[in-house]
């Protein structure tokens, strides 16, 4: 054999070789997440409110916490938060887009009428905030408890005006059972988020705002211009010890605003579980403890696997609220 075809048979073989065992090659680079791109944090609500102010604080901590992330808010408020919720199951599941979700609303809103989007395709992250839904005045109101409000709204049913993020959400549904509980009717003004409704109250354009303990600010002012008359959790809140609850009060009206992220369901395990394990670490940290309080977040964190196994018992309690006293007719 002449030493042509001696080089041309082992130039064969080896393009042979490499055609059988494709495997062998070395493999690709996978993209680093996150890497460098914006991550968009998409809130369904006006800036000012519980959950916006709250994802603001925990989107400086999420950038120092994952090297390589810049996290950016983009309020998309409406419907009750249907509109970020569209928004979010329809990005790309790459990790990039990521949103609040929001209880009830989130379980409440398909209750009441056909949303476009579908919890299925929304993936749960984690839980960071369980905050009892109040009743709230202007610190000039006249009305010092809850016996004194349903007093007046008796003598003048229909015509007392009540503030809240919109129809289904926890004010609201808390609303409804407190009507249901007292026979008592008044003027529902919903809001697209927690920061108007303040404003509006504060104005005094409102009579009474629903609003969630952790969105009256008090504690942070001196002579607050705002005042609780009473909370619908299951205990008094630490942070407000002065506050009763609405059973303290004789009202037996329990309603709570679950605050937490979700993503795309599609979105990578790792990547869901990277973020999740990045939200436990911030609000471990000294400093995010410090931030909540300031920012007074009453903290209840539960990993996204957890919180979501609890939705479908919310669900039905909405759904029986629903069926007694629908909350939009």
């Amino acid at each position: 054999m002449t030493r042509e075809k001696s080089l041309g048979r082992r130039r064969l073989l080896a393009t042979g070789a490499a055609a059988a065992f494709p495997l062998a090659r070395p493999a690709l680079a996978q993209p680093v997440w996150p890497a460098g791109r914006p991550i968009e944090i998409v809130v369904g609500f006006a800036p000012g409110g519980g959950t916006d102010v709250m994802l603001r604080a925990l989107a400086v901590f999420l950038t120092a916490e994952l090297p390589g992330s810049n996290f950016v808010i983009n309020n998309r408020p409406g419907a009750g938060g249907e509109t970020a919720y569209v928004a979010l199951q329809n990005a790309r599941p790459d990790g990039y887009t990521i949103g609040g979700l929001n209880t009830p609303g989130y379980l409440s809103v398909p209750i009441e009428r056909r949303v476009r989007y579908d919890r299925a395709k929304i993936r749960t992250i984690a839980r960071l905030v369980d905050d009892p839904t109040a009743f709230v005045v202007h610190r000039d109101s006249p009305y010092r408890t809850l016996a004194d409000l349903v007093a007046d709204a008796k003598r003048r049913p229909g015509q007392i005006s009540l503030g809240s993020s919109g129809v289904g959400t926890d004010d609201h549904l808390g609303l409804t059972l407190f009507q249901a509980a007292t026979g008592t009717e008044f003027i529902h003004a919903p809001f697209s988020g927690a920061g108007l409704v303040k404003n509006a109250v504060l104005a005094k354009q409102i009579d009474v705002a629903g609003l969630n303990l952790g969105e009256i600010g008090m504690l942070s002012q001196q002579g607050p211009l705002l005042r609780p008359l009473a909370g619908m959790g299951a205990h008094r809140w630490e942070l407000m010890p002065n506050v009763p609850t609405f059973r303290e009060e004789g009202y037996d009206v329990l309603m709570t605003s679950e605050r937490g992220l979700g993503a795309p369901r599609g979105v990578p395990d790792e990547i869901a579980l990277r973020l999740q394990e990045a939200v436990a670490r911030v609000i471990a940290k000294p400093e995010w403890t410090e931030k909540a309080r300031q920012l007074e977040l009453p903290m209840a964190y539960l990993p996204g696997a957890e919180w979501e196994a609890q939705m479908p018992e919310q669900e039905v309690r909405y759904r029986q609220i629903w069926e007694k006293t629908p909350w939009q007719q």
